[in-house]
């Protein structure tokens, strides 16, 4: 098992410096399909992922990203809006043709998928976005090794035993500390062999460590809607790891926080 997930995750790795090294178009269509197989994950999770409102999330989730390089709306924003009063729309003319549930679900999968996750798209379109990106998947899967490794080693009180029974505070906190290192090693390379910004050892390491916190929320928050829903995995896409969402559920949350955190020290 443990050399399944170790293939399968060097596998994952390769593949995604190869759709994030290019940048640009390349980037959006990996993302674009990421996003919907991680929509399809959980409307299927929410009995929706054939539905007529399943489609719509799917075709709102390709225009989504079609505005998102092309720019129809000037704000993503005025984008959302429109999808949910098109939501709305369809829960009061076809009523009671689709349950207020289902129309919650499908905004809440387009959202919690296809938007957080866009904002990895977001920050390699920064300047030296190709540098500032990894810091998505340094603090989000940094912070899950860093904190395995520490809950295993030494910890003894559970951070959600309710939702993870095999977390710990100590493994909480040392997936943060980890993150953190990380981002601060990271941020030495950078400099000493490109010259990138005196001070990014300590910026990254704050951006990751911050990142790291909330990475774990997202983790903790997929856990929870699994458990809700009597499931394990979401799917066994990714052998030893998975589905999408069981892979990238930190990286969700994560992603949009290392956006605005880049934005704020960085100054973008």
């Amino acid at each position: 098992m443990f050399i399944k997930r170790l293939l399968s995750g060097a596998v994952l790795l390769g593949a995604l410096i190869g759709v994030i090294f290019p940048g640009g178009l390349v980037t959006l269509c990996a993302l674009t399909i990421l996003s919907l197989m991680g929509l399809y994950e959980l409307y299927r999770v929410f009995d929706m992922h054939k539905s007529i409102v399943g489609i719509f999330g799917y075709l709102c989730t390709l225009l989504f990203y079609a505005n998102l390089y092309l720019g129809f709306f000037a704000k993503d924003r005025v984008f959302v809006i429109i999808f949910l009063m098109l939501s709305l729309f369809a829960y009061v003319f076809r009523y009671p043709g689709f349950k207020i549930g289902q129309i919650a679900g499908t905004f809440f999968g387009l959202f919690y998928v296809a938007i957080m996750l866009s904002f990895i798209f977001l920050i390699r379109d920064l300047n030296n976005g190709l540098y500032i990106v990894w810091l998505v998947f340094l603090s989000s899967w940094g912070c899950d090794t860093s904190a395995y490794c520490v809950g295993m080693l030494i910890g003894k009180h559970k951070f959600a035993p309710l939702l993870s029974p095999k977390k710990s505070m100590e493994g909480a906190i040392g997936g943060v500390l980890g993150a953190a290192l990380l981002g601060a090693l990271y941020g030495e390379v950078l400099f000493r062999l490109f010259g990138f910004g005196q001070n990014c050892a300590f910026e990254f390491a704050i951006i990751c460590g911050v990142g790291a916190f909330f990475s774990q929320l997202g983790d903790l928050a997929a856990s929870g809607i699994k458990r809700d829903y009597g499931i394990k995995d979401y799917s066994n896409l990714i052998p030893g790891h998975g589905g999408v969402l069981d892979r990238f559920d930190s990286v969700i949350i994560t992603a949009p926080m290392i956006y605005y955190l880049a934005m704020y020290f960085l100054e973008l």
